[in-house]
């Protein structure tokens, strides 16, 4: 019988162990939330800055491949064109 009660203090005391870093946890967890909001804040622009030069940096690359690509297209099409249109009147 003393050892059925044990295992029940035991019991408890585990669970009152488990809420309790529970609750450690959850009050760490908010404590530096608060003392790394100045960081973050402070962090935010230079984050802003970081993604509009990104960016700015793949619509440049975007329209240095339309710019390559579109004269490669219509210097295709001038050479297929010949080619086209024999294989038109040829059907």
């Amino acid at each position: 019988m003393e050892i059925l009660f044990a295992l029940i203090v035991m019991g408890f005391v585990g669970a009152i162990l488990v809420g309790v870093l529970a609750l450690a946890g959850v009050f760490l967890k908010s404590v530096f939330a608060v003392v790394l909001l100045p960081l973050k804040l402070l962090f935010l622009p230079i984050l802003l800055v970081l993604v509009v030069v990104k960016i700015a940096v793949v619509l440049a690359a975007v329209a240095a491949f339309v710019a390559v690509i579109v004269p490669l297209a219509i210097l295709f099409a001038i050479l297929a064109a010949p080619f086209a249109l024999a294989a038109a009147l040829a059907a």
